[in-house]
């Protein structure tokens, strides 16, 4: 658990950083609001593909190797970002953070989960992903001692310390106790993608697909997409609907693409305010650097406060109904968050319990998502559906961007966190998945991380029979 808690808080530190350095980006590449935005976005472009990836690498060979190989790729790729010498260069790196990021994710989720009782397993969901806004809360510190002295590159080269983390990870951990006593010690190990490249034909069309994908994605976001986003944004949604029905198979793609949805509508409500609330202290509020990581401070505490209360609240109430009930008490929030403009203190304590119960309870997201899906085929499920949905976070901080165009960046904010968070209620609330899901396959309802499966445990060298 620790080990996988210090891999969140570093991926939430070197993910971070770019929201925080985002203005003094701007000023030295010349770029607006709306391009440099898409630097946060870039990192969203390939998760679906490092998700998918790095998915299937845990489920064949391990939850631990899929760590490894998770942390290397966006600690390097951090590293890179701090040697960028133009826009390209910059968003090139963070397409490495992205897939880094997705592997990650993926692998300490399913590592954690089965590896803690099920009884537990919310609370275990929620600890976990408190790390992420626990790197967020270093990030923040670190910017305003390092940046007015040695400039935003340092916060970059500062990233490269979780490689010694992931040589740790490679010494000192066991493996996952699920997926060592279900998969491990099986004849043949899972292929997840099997049904994508069954044939020389599907394999050449997926293969196509995936390009295809990548491709719009990458012009969606960057200049060379410009006057054919809506197009191109069309295909890229197409191509993933495609490996999401084929992954699903006869019985399940509806509830893989229910799922996707679900999580894409997560990362739309939650990411404008990621995202833009540095910019938005900076530019509108007029914040010192000293000031925003102050209210920052109170953002991730909050976040990382309401993590902890999302695993209890799961737990005791059931990790739907804790989901849907928490986020609708923080839509009391949200309005009086980008009210506020001359108490730094009064807008911390708004920010504080309005990420508490809207960010935080995403704490659950890795336990409400996984729980879909089988041991065997896990990390390679949650890798691909979660981090395909994530690509609301690379949409949210330049539909903000984009619509503060027309009023203030404060209200934008408000309103696309308000009307996104309603929508999400109503999604989990209503467990529109597993509706979704029972019409192509009625007896498909299990709970697969629930008290039913108990965990198993096996002692050293006691054979089964």
């Amino acid at each position: 658990m620790f080990a996988a808690w210090i891999g969140y808080l570093l991926d939430g530190f070197d993910f971070v950083l770019i929201t925080l350095v985002l203005t003094e980006i701007a000023d030295e590449f010349d770029l607006s609001t709306a391009s440099a935005a898409t630097l946060v976005s870039g990192a969203f472009i390939t998760r679906w593909l490092g998700g998918a990836v790095l998915g299937a690498l845990g489920d064949r060979y391990g939850r631990k190797a899929a760590m490894i190989v998770s942390i290397l790729l966006y600690s390097l790729g951090t590293f890179a970002c701090g040697f960028a010498w133009n826009y390209t260069s910059l968003f090139t790196a963070r397409l490495v953070i992205g897939m880094g990021m997705a592997g990650e994710y993926t692998a300490s989720a399913t590592y954690v989960l089965e590896s803690w009782p099920a009884r537990l397993r919310n609370r275990a969901s929620g600890f976990l992903i408190s790390g992420y806004s626990g790197g967020t809360i270093i990030a923040s510190e670190l910017y305003k001692w390092v940046v007015p002295h040695w400039g935003w590159r340092w916060m970059f080269w500062i990233g490269v310390l979780p490689v010694l983390v992931a040589l740790w990870v490679r010494r000192a951990l066991p493996e996952a106790g699920e997926w060592d006593e279900e998969v491990a010690t099986a004849r043949a190990r899972p292929n997840p993608f099997r049904p994508l490249f069954a044939g020389r034909s599907r394999a050449s069309a997926n293969t196509a697909l995936a390009v295809a994908a990548s491709t719009a994605l990458f012009c969606v976001f960057t200049p060379l997409g410009a006057g054919w986003r809506w197009p191109l944004s069309v295909l890229a949604a197409g191509c993933l609907v495609a490996f999401a029905a084929q992954l699903g198979g006869r019985r399940r793609w509806s509830l893989y693409i229910a799922l996707t949805c679900t999580v894409f509508c997560a990362f739309l409500y939650s990411w404008p305010i990621q995202a833009l609330l540095p910019t938005y202290l900076k530019e509108q509020l007029g914040y010192t650097p000293s000031e925003v990581t102050d209210v920052m401070f109170y953002a991730g505490f909050g976040t990382m406060a309401g993590c902890w209360l999302a695993g209890f609240a799961g737990d005791w109430l059931g990790t739907r109904r804790a989901y849907a009930s928490t986020l609708l008490a923080s839509l009391a929030f949200v309005f009086p968050v980008f009210a506020v403009r001359d108490s730094l203190v009064g807008l911390g304590v708004l920010l504080f319990f309005l990420l508490a119960l809207s960010q935080g309870i995403s704490g659950l997201l890795p336990k409400y998502t996984a729980g879909h899906f089988p041991t065997e085929s896990r990390a390679a499920s949650l890798g691909f559906v979660y981090n395909t949905g994530a690509l609301g976070g690379a949409v949210a901080p330049v539909l903000g961007a984009h619509l503060a165009e027309g009023m203030s960046l404060g209200r934008a904010l408000a309103v696309l966190t308000f009307g996104l968070t309603l929508l999400v209620i109503v999604l989990v609330g209503a467990d529109v998945p597993r509706r979704l899901g029972r019409l192509t396959d009625p007896a498909g309802d299990e709970d697969h991380l629930g008290p039913g499966r108990p965990l198993p445990v096996a002692e050293p060298g006691v054979e089964r029979t």
